[in-house]
């Protein structure tokens, strides 16, 4: 028995769509720069924390007499944070790109994320091993890792080992963070004058590392179509028993794209954005309150059954949440060592609550214990609470139903209320990439082959005017710095790349907030079904609703 599926033999066989200009022949692609650049915020110091890749223009690549490099080069490429649909598309454009320049060019994937760097694990990406991982979902063809790249000591085992390989540039392919540490990374080469080039590829589900260069980041198309399917046979299984409401966490921990997009997609009754709670000040019990209307509103009418999106990183909106939050991440980076030496969930949670200021103890206490006891699992690599670990979906029905309740002692209500909790999110993130992510993947890695050959560094591959046919996207590149502003991480502000959180002015917003009301009391499901690989564009290559609405 073949260990290939008839679909993934189908999708090894697709051929992406590259834009025009990068499938001219090498000598004629030219590389065009747009003004000089600065952050998005605190200027003056990111300026100072960047001082040889602050202020590089903008560049897009256009036809006509080119500046490229066309010299062999050994290349890295490294696959950061949690996996995108599309990932190794990337490698395989980057592959493609760079044997375009000179068929002498080697790719070199360093294993496990950023680790692999520093620890010198890698492996030679060839030509028989990249055709096996076309078009897949997936980041298995080298790995990847969460390791954060931010000592002296790391920096130099970094370069030490790319120059033991003879390789002269790095592709980091990852989020804001990781993308970050690629600034970082093209900062401290530069600064040393080391020929070591840095460029980066926007990658991540939750759709937040984007702006108006960046009009979405990879592996969100497919993703939220993944998680649009499964919403809409929930959906329909709502309207076949008649009896159950679904509360679905999604992915999205800092920002809530994922969730309006599935809601767009899908017109769930109820879809919680956390950045309108922030907006509105909303305190759980109001958020509580919104969906227990929805369920009253819909009981009267004896639809006792119905479907609720929830961002997974709500909690850290609601304010009197967020706060404790925050006092509890800067109290236990200042104090980790003491904490984690406690044994037993009691005694930890004792221990911070004689330390939380009152109004952050009062938000505390009015948790769950199990609530209580995920707020203070281990914190992620940049010192966060980690928010997919907090079961905000079983939080929301137990306030939910103990509101129903109390309505009902007062008279007030008396609808029956059978909930059941979902989490979609592994399931979207390494799927098979849909028709527009092979393409853009593809395009964003043959950018970056593009960007090295121009002796760039400190920048991140794009592919502009995404609503277009792909032959029809401008490719170019972005400084990372453009992106950056300071923050606070580990109770110190450090430089990082903004996340791009929902707008509540933009059209996406605007458009789900002006139906959202009809959808919470009736049935207007939509059922919008497996990705399409072929048939009719408007079927196969739909673009997201979020996008089309944007553009």
């Amino acid at each position: 028995m073949s260990n290939v599926s008839p679909l993934q033999k189908s999708r090894l066989s697709f051929k992406p769509v590259l834009p025009a200009v990068l499938k001219l022949p090498a000598s004629g692609i030219a590389l065009k720069k747009g003004r000089s650049s600065q952050s998005v915020a605190d200027q003056a110091a990111i300026k100072t924390l960047f001082p040889k890749t602050y202020g590089q223009p903008e560049v897009s690549f256009v036809k006509g007499k080119s500046s490229l490099s066309s010299k062999a080069q050994k290349i890295g490429v490294v696959l950061s944070g949690g996996q995108a649909p599309g990932g190794h598309n990337v490698v395989s454009g980057l592959f493609d790109g760079l044997k375009k320049l000179n068929k002498k060019s080697r790719l070199f994937g360093f294993l496990g994320g950023p680790s692999g760097i520093s620890e010198n694990k890698y492996i030679e990406i060839t030509a028989a091993l990249i055709d096996k991982y076309r078009n897949t979902g997936g980041f298995d063809i080298i790995g990847s890792g969460r390791t954060k790249l931010e000592s002296e000591e790391q920096f130099q085992a970094c370069e030490k080992n790319m120059k033991a390989l003879g390789i002269s540039a790095l592709v980091v392919v990852g989020g804001d963070d990781s993308n970050t540490n690629a600034a970082v990374l093209a900062e401290y080469f530069a600064a040393k004058k080391s020929a070591i080039q840095v460029v980066g590829a926007p990658k991540t589900i939750d759709g937040d590392l984007k702006n108006r260069q960046i009009e979405t980041s990879f592996g969100f198309d497919t993703a939220t179509k993944v998680f649009s399917e499964l919403i809409g046979n929930v959906s329909r299984d709502c309207l076949s028993a008649k009896k159950y409401w679904h509360f679905i966490k999604l992915m999205g921990r800092s920002a809530s794209h994922i969730a309006l997009e599935c809601g767009l997609k899908t017109q769930a009754n109820v879809c919680l954005i956390s950045e309108e709670v922030a907006a509105k000040n909303q305190t759980l019990d109001q958020v509580t309150q919104q969906i227990a209307d929805s369920v009253v509103s819909r009981a009267a009418k004896g639809k006792n059954y119905g479907v609720v999106l929830i961002p997974e990183g709500l909690v850290e909106f609601i304010p009197e949440i967020k706060a404790l939050i925050v006092e509890l991440n800067d109290m236990l980076a200042l104090e980790e060592t003491e904490f984690n030496s406690l044994e037993g969930s009691k005694a930890k949670i004792d221990y911070v609550k004689a330390r939380l200021s009152l109004s952050s103890k009062t938000a505390f206490d009015s948790l769950p214990e199990e609530i209580q006891g995920q707020l203070l699992a281990d914190r992620d690599p940049h010192g966060n609470v980690q928010v997919s670990r907090i079961e905000t979906e079983k939080l929301l029905m137990g306030t939910v139903s103990a509101k129903l309740a109390k309505w009902k002692n007062e008279g007030k209500s008396n609808a029956k209320f059978s909930p059941l909790p979902h989490f979609f999110g592994y399931e979207g993130r390494a799927a098979n990439p849909s028709n527009f992510d092979s393409n853009y993947c593809y395009a964003l890695g043959s950018a970056a082959a593009m960007l090295l050959a121009a002796g760039l560094t400190g920048y991140l591959a794009s592919a502009r005017g995404l609503l277009k046919p792909s032959s029809k996207w401008i490719a170019g590149g972005i400084p990372l710095t453009m992106m950056m502003n300071m923050e606070r991480r580990h109770g110190q502000e450090k430089p990082v790349i903004r996340k791009a959180l929902v707008e509540l002015e933009a059209k996406p917003f605007k458009f789900f907030a002006a139906h959202r009301d009809l959808w919470s009391k009736e049935d207007h499901y939509l059922f919008p079904g497996a990705i399409q690989y072929w048939g009719p564009s408007e079927v196969a290559d739909i673009p997201t609703e979020t996008l089309k609405l944007e553009k």
